[in-house]
């Protein structure tokens, strides 16, 4: 399903006009670079997309019927001179993720980038 995801992913981002330029994750989490357009809002593409692929998911995997988003999401900006490098994290997810949990990765980024958050909120 990993490799069809992805691609419907992608399929979303463009109808919503906004460039997919890399998707990838593991089982548990899904990483998405992409352009964005200005006439959407972050909580409105994010709905979108989730919504949307919940849907497909449960349709065309009918052994997924239980299939869910977490409710939440991160959401950060890249700049583009940081485009390449975070395009090559994202293919690494796999290998990535074998010694290091989303979780504790997530709550890094947050730190890393000053983000201020309450660990009650952060997850479902």
């Amino acid at each position: 399903m990993e490799k069809d995801l992805h691609a419907y992913l992608g399929g979303i981002i463009r109808e919503l006009k906004g460039v997919p330029l890399n998707i990838n994750g593991t089982e548990d989490h899904v990483h998405i670079l992409a352009r964005t357009p200005k006439t959407v809002a972050d909580a409105d593409f994010m709905r979108t997309i989730k919504a949307n692929s919940s849907s497909w998911v449960k349709s065309e995997f009918p052994a997924s019927r239980s299939f869910a988003w977490q409710e939440g999401y991160g959401w950060f900006s890249v700049s583009k001179s940081n485009v390449a490098a975070v395009s090559e994290y994202i293919d690494r997810q796999k290998e990535h993720h074998q010694s290091r949990a989303f979780k504790d990765e997530f709550l890094r980024l947050l730190e890393k980038h000053e983000v201020e958050y309450d660990e009650r909120f952060v997850w479902d």
